[in-house]
């Protein structure tokens, strides 16, 4: 099977991922809830993996880095805990529905006001409607780093510089970058940093997480077990432990560490490069293909994503024929970003998503490419 669903999940891991998890789930107890070795083991394990997460997006407090089950759970719990009645918050067009529903929950429940800066026909913003739709109790603004659907990238600088100037705090998406593309919080001053684990990243499902800057408020969305204070009526305010109740997934940890250790061996710009190359491959194979119309603007700085249909054919029915006659992977529908389709005009058909990872091949992306071409000619018939 020729796998280019990278953007839901990558497939193939590297080989230490798995040998971590392994190792773990044999070797390491609960952190921060013994005083025996196991436990003093798993508490060492994820302790380092929040230095390697510090590091590798340039978070200040290795304290300040929060594991969660996934990106969908950290954006709850930042937009939840940073969100009040009385605030306004800006999101966008191209959001996933990770931040839609908190958003539309909070604005139907608590009256919290929310604007979306639209998307034209390409899926590109203007950052102008940002300062525009900015008010005296605009709190936050909430956006993707990349659209996964379209693989679009958000101008983060010029975002940036518009929250620095309005005091408004900066809470980033980046479930499509994290791994693949050069993310530091300091330089792009953001202040809540979501991620998730099982794609760029490499690592294994069930793992995600926030980065927070310093001197940032969030209230807890779940409480509970700490390991510390157990007789405090109220959660330890301290960073972690605050925003972390319950058990960890210090397998997964253990398994994303290991994951980070392979990016970081392998260099971020190695792994980049080789996906924009194989994404330019794929777009220059297909663009120019009858009947083959391509979303998202590829002139401009892209993730690993071509979003396309084939003249009026069913998104779902192209996957469906990729993966039943060519044995190729891929995602159809809707990628749960409504809003986006509608900018483009695909609510009814969808669009088929193609997205590429680091270990995917030259020959693979030529077989896709033959593949979408064929199916174009039976279209046309």
């Amino acid at each position: 099977m020729i796998y280019l669903d990278n953007a839901s999940t990558t497939l193939i891991k590297p080989e230490a991922v798995g040998s971590a998890i392994l190792t773990a789930m044999q070797t390491l107890g609960n952190t921060a809830r013994g005083a025996h070795g196991y436990s003093i083991d798993a508490a060492s394990a994820v302790y380092e993996a929040r230095e390697k997460i510090a590091r590798f997006f340039n978070c200040k407090r290795a304290d300040h880095v929060v594991f969660t089950s996934n990106v969908t759970q950290a954006l709850n719990m930042t937009i939840y805990g940073v969100l009040s009645s009385s605030d306004h918050v800006i999101s966008t067009d191209l959001e996933h529905n990770s931040v839609l529903r908190p958003l539309y929950r909070l604005q139907d429940e608590r009256g919290v006001e929310v604007d979306f800066v639209p998307a034209d026909k390409k899926g590109c913003l203007d950052y102008r409607d940002f300062e525009r739709m900015i008010k005296p109790n605009t709190k936050a603004i909430v956006c993707t780093h990349a659209s996964n659907l379209t693989g679009n990238m958000t101008d983060m600088r010029r975002i940036s510089e518009i929250s620095r100037k309005n005091n408004i705090l900066l809470i980033v998406d980046a479930a499509q970058t994290a791994g693949s593309k050069k993310i530091d919080m300091q330089e792009l001053g953001i202040d809540i940093l979501c991620f998730t684990g099982h794609k760029g990243l490499m690592g294994p499902q069930g793992t995600g997480g926030m980065c927070i800057g310093e001197g940032v408020k969030i209230r807890p969305l779940i409480v509970g077990g700490t390991g510390v204070q157990t007789y405090s009526r109220a959660q330890p305010e301290r960073l972690p432990t605050l925003l972390e109740a319950g058990t960890l997934n210090g397998h997964g940890i253990a398994g994303l560490s290991a994951a980070l250790d392979f990016i970081n061996e392998t260099g971020l710009d190695c792994i980049e490069n080789k996906e924009t190359f194989l994404t330019e491959r794929f777009y220059n194979g297909i663009k120019n293909i009858d009947r083959v119309t391509v979303y998202g603007d590829l002139s401009r700085e892209h993730t690993a994503i071509v979003a396309l249909n084939i003249g009026d054919l069913d998104s779902g029915e192209v996957a469906d024929i990729l993966f039943e006659q060519y044995d190729i992977a891929v995602r159809a529908g809707a990628h749960c970003a409504p809003r986006l389709h509608r900018a483009l005009g695909t609510k009814e058909q969808g669009a088929v998503r193609f997205s590429f990872s680091y270990f995917n091949s030259i020959e693979e992306i030529d077989k896709a490419i033959f593949a979408v071409k064929e199916i174009s000619r039976s279209e046309m018939k």
